[in-house]
């Protein structure tokens, strides 16, 4: 009897284990199947298609996959790793909203429209076809002379222009409208400074000219005012400054009808800008020019030149010339 049962419990333990074997082969079988399956999807074409295989090798990866489950198709959005999470935002960003203007930028997109500066090319803080606003008020203005050291005037409707808009000289000999709120109006010429504290916008008339719009017990009005090309029968002059020579010179011109942006002398077969003075003189320091070819240019960008003046101190010498009315 123990013999017998022990040779049954033999043959079970032979039956357990060929089961075994069985079930073994069948998984490994089934394993292999699955892969064929996988490849068969992912290579439909039996092709080679480098972009897929990259793809294909990177969803395939350890940290893709669960052992026992099968692998999951890869996922749009990129996995969180430190080469591929999202920038960390800055304060104040928001894709949906433009980054905000630098203060360069909103320079830029303050200054005047390219087809308004290509009407005049050379004009500065004060400019053709601007209405500006101001307060007007009023000084003794004597023989006419100012800080543009034109020299005594014959008429006193003259004005100084404030410190701003002075621009270092640039405003002299400009002419202007100014007009009252009473709608009273008033043509002067620029001849003087107002010097700080006169704010941007405003004109400092003569007597004279302030009585044509208010009383002067008023001491002040509020007004507007426009740059001007006006009608004149008068030349461009020149002058070179006292003290003047071939050594050194400073030339002023006079009698414009608009606004001077630019004055250049002859020099090294070409022209040399020089600098501009709140005194309302171009200074060539080292004589260059100085005797020679001038070619002047008004804020309109029109050009005059000019030869044969030679160097006489203070005295005014007259061109023959005039810029285009505007």
């Amino acid at each position: 009897m123990k013999v017998t049962r022990h040779a049954a419990s033999r043959r079970r333990r032979t039956r357990t284990g060929t089961r075994g074997l069985w079930t073994t082969a069948i998984a490994a079988l089934a394993a292999t199947g699955v892969v064929l399956c996988l490849v068969m999807v992912l290579r439909p074409d039996g092709g080679s298609a480098p972009g897929r295989t990259v793809a294909a090798s990177a969803a395939d990866t350890p940290s893709s996959t669960t052992q026992g489950k099968p692998s999951r198709s890869p996922s749009p959005s990129p996995s969180r790793s430190p080469s591929t999470a999202p920038p960390t935002a800055t304060p104040g960003a928001s894709p949906s909203k433009p980054p905000a203007a630098t203060p360069g930028a909103r320079a830029a997109a303050s200054k005047p429209a390219r087809a308004a500066s290509a009407e005049v090319p050379s004009a500065g803080r004060i400019r053709p076809g601007v209405t500006y606003r101001g307060l007007a008020t009023h000084y003794d203005a004597a023989d006419g002379n100012g800080a543009c050291l034109f020299g005594p005037s014959d008429g006193l409707m003259i004005a100084a222009m404030n410190h701003t808009d002075y621009e270092t000289s640039r405003a002299c000999g400009a002419y202007i409208r100014v007009r009252a709120a009473s709608g009273a109006t008033v043509t002067v010429k620029i001849t003087n400074e107002c010097p700080l504290p006169c704010a941007p916008g405003q004109i400092d008339l003569s007597k004279q000219a302030f009585a044509k719009l208010g009383a002067l017990s008023a001491g002040e009005l509020s007004i507007t005012w426009t740059l001007l090309s006006p009608s004149t029968s008068d030349t461009v002059a020149v002058r070179y400054k006292t003290g003047s020579t071939q050594y050194w010179c400073g030339i002023q011109v006079v009698g414009h009808r608009n606004p001077v942006a630019r004055l250049e002398v002859r020099a090294d077969g070409g022209w040399r800008a020089l600098a501009r003075t709140e005194f309302n003189y171009f200074l060539s320091e080292q004589g260059t020019g100085c005797g020679g070819a001038l070619r002047i240019t008004d804020i309109y960008g029109e050009q005059l030149q000019v030869d044969g003046i030679p160097v006489r101190a203070d005295v005014l010498q007259p061109t023959g010339v005039q810029f285009r009315q505007h």
